[in-house]
């Protein structure tokens, strides 16, 4: 049976509205013919999409119409949702939805557009879903929209303090538990808010905002314990990693990933530098429910040079795995020491089984922005190094140690106060926020990569004053000779170590530097990938096969996938850009069309 999808109509106010105490602005409106303007610069026309159904999957018990969260529905999500930013503990980012397929996927046309009505800051949000109620965040707000037609529910707005600093207004989703739903603040909180209203339940300070703390991350949810890490590595933070009450938003622990003196680690720092030492976490971690563990990745230290903070400074540039219980650091593995480079190893490990040699081992897969895709075998006793490969040019490494995986440096590559190093990758690294994705019936791995960024650094003395930017370096890129491409999506089978296929894009000179986004995979044998456009490539081949790219906009947020009512789609924020930029197909001239959207996409196209 087919259903017939139409763009769906956009609301002229915002019901439900929640905010903090900031004057009321005046509500937004949006014509029937932005309608059809927003459609065209999508697929220049207007589009009528016919969609195939799925089964219907049970649903939980609900209340009032939104279903309850619980620990089991976390641990074994039902295939219509996408209840946390990469949808499973394990961090995979795939779908087991299987309607879109490589076969149809050209037939992808928008089911709904939603303009979110602010340019608040950079949109990277994972659009979380749960039945028919999508959950989507910008800068400084959660929008809760109807999952199959883009219908406005409610909005929270965050009033921020007057004097924060914004270094990266962005936000990167919400976490759902029970008939909650949480999301990190600019300003270092974390907000409980009721699913169905916007209602805010509990509001709860993690750090000071004034030392320019701040949180980017969507929480991870685990046994009712809501945990966030903390931006703000280039100001002299000392990082942390918090678990609050998701009842009553109580701390319950606290972990910093700076170790002070006489704890484990804090004879890797000399004097006072842990103080200032950086260790932001603004990735969302993973979580193994079997070893009750949660990893995280830990960025860089600060300043940027290592000879401003002598030894191995650990746990920057890290996974650390941490009892999601009591906080109990349980293992780590730093994956280059006393780092010079600004290459914060942030993303957290997948968790998956590798084969190898006849034996299934529980592993840890990293693809690090030094440039290096890390296996390490995980256990209750922490974690040990299997093996890495090299997935870019990369040229200060000058080997591996063959037991523990320890680098060593080629020193002219290390840059240092008054010392000028040239290095690669740059210090952009060989992959940034955009999360991976593995596929388990490909056994392949999808990796978002800048290959060819090289940097130039020199160090400068800096002192440490609150709030202020503790970076102490003067920089640049530039773009490898002899080469043609900047970004790449690569294929690497997790089990062998080999790459298996590469897709390159080469670089425009007059576009200039532009973002690789975010991969999805799903079980149509399909890999998603954003950035400017957003992409479909066949999972198994790196066949491209789809791409679609609106007027003055780009994919930055994190698509992801979901049913509803049998339907399968697939959902992205886009953010808008100034007149000028690059774009797809052309627009109706008079009319504003540079605002953030969040775009679901289904089958397929009647134009």
């Amino acid at each position: 049976m087919a259903r017939r999808h139409r763009l769906a109509p956009m609301s002229t106010e915002y019901p439900n509205r929640t905010r903090g105490a900031q004057p009321e602005r005046p509500p937004l409106v949006f014509r029937t013919a932005i309608h059809v303007v927003l459609a065209a610069i999508l697929m220049s026309c207007l589009v009528v999409a016919l969609v195939q159904t799925l089964p219907r999957q049970n649903e939980p018990e609900t209340s009032y119409g939104y279903a309850r969260v619980t620990d089991a529905r976390l641990r074994s999500p039902a295939p219509a949702d996408w209840l946390m930013y990469r949808r499973t503990y394990d961090g995979w980012g795939y779908s087991p939805l299987d309607q879109i397929t490589a076969r149809n996927v050209a037939d992808l046309a928008p089911a709904w557009i939603f303009p979110t009505g602010v340019r608040d800051g950079t949109p990277q949000a994972a659009p979380i879903v749960n039945g028919n109620t999508m959950f989507v965040t910008t800068a400084e707000q959660v929008i809760a929209l109807e999952a199959d037609t883009g219908t406005l529910l409610w909005r929270y707005e965050r009033s921020l303090p007057p004097d924060l600093v914004r270094p990266h207004p962005t936000n990167r989703g919400v976490a759902l538990y029970d008939d909650k739903v949480y999301v990190g603040t600019l300003d270092a909180h974390v907000v409980a808010l009721r699913a169905t209203t916007g209602e805010v339940v509990w509001d709860r300070a993690v750090e000071d905002y004034r030392l320019t703390y701040y949180i980017t991350l969507a929480p991870l949810v685990a046994n009712g314990k809501v945990m966030v890490g903390t931006s703000g590595g280039e100001h002299g933070i000392r990082g942390s990693i918090t678990a609050l009450d998701a009842l009553t938003g109580d701390e319950v622990w606290r972990r910093h990933t700076i170790p002070a003196p006489g704890e484990p680690g804090g004879d890797t720092w000399d004097g006072d530098s842990w103080r200032t030492g950086g260790g932001s976490v603004w990735l969302t971690g993973n979580y193994d429910p079997a070893l009750n563990l949660t990893y995280w990745g830990v960025g860089n230290g600060g300043p940027w040079t290592g000879d401003a903070r002598p030894g191995d400074n650990l746990y920057t540039n890290s996974t650390i795995a941490l009892d999601a219980d009591t906080g109990e650091l349980r293992g780590h593995y730093q994956y280059h020491w006393n780092g010079s480079w600004d290459w914060d190893e942030a993303s957290p490990p997948l968790l998956l089984n590798v084969d190898r040699g006849g034996r299934t081992t529980p592993a840890l897969v990293h693809a690090g922005r030094n440039g290096y895709l890390w296996l390490l075998e995980r256990s209750a006793g922490g974690m040990r190094f299997l093996d890495a490969h090299r997935f870019v040019h990369q040229n200060v490494f000058a080997g591996l140690d063959p037991l523990s995986g320890r680098p060593m440096y080629d020193d002219a590559r290390v840059p240092g106060i008054g010392k000028r190093a040239d290095f690669c990758p740059s210090t952009g690294g060989a992959r940034n926020w955009p999360p991976e994705a593995y596929n388990p019936v490909t056994g392949l791995l999808y990796i978002s990569a800048h290959n060819n960024r090289c940097g130039v650094m020199e160090g400068v003395a800096v002192s440490y004053r609150p709030g202020r930017a503790f970076v102490g370096v003067k920089q640049s890129w530039y773009r490898r000779e002899g080469t043609n491409h900047l970004d790449e999506l690569q294929a690497w089978n997790v089990h062998t170590g080999q790459r298996i296929w590469i897709r390159e894009f080469p670089f425009d000179e007059e576009v200039g530097l532009e973002p690789l986004g975010a991969v999805l995979a799903t079980a149509g044998d399909l890999v998603f990938l954003g950035g400017t456009d957003l992409r479909a490539f066949h999972a198994s081949s790196g066949e491209p096969l789809w791409d679609i790219r609106p007027r003055y906009h780009r994919a930055t947020g994190t698509p992801t996938s979901y049913a509803v009512d049998g339907v399968q789609y697939v959902a992205v924020p886009f953010q808008g850009l100034d007149e000028g930029k690059p774009g797809g197909e052309a627009s109706v001239p008079g009319l504003d069309l540079h605002e953030d959207i969040v775009v679901a996409f289904a089958l397929d196209c009647q134009c």
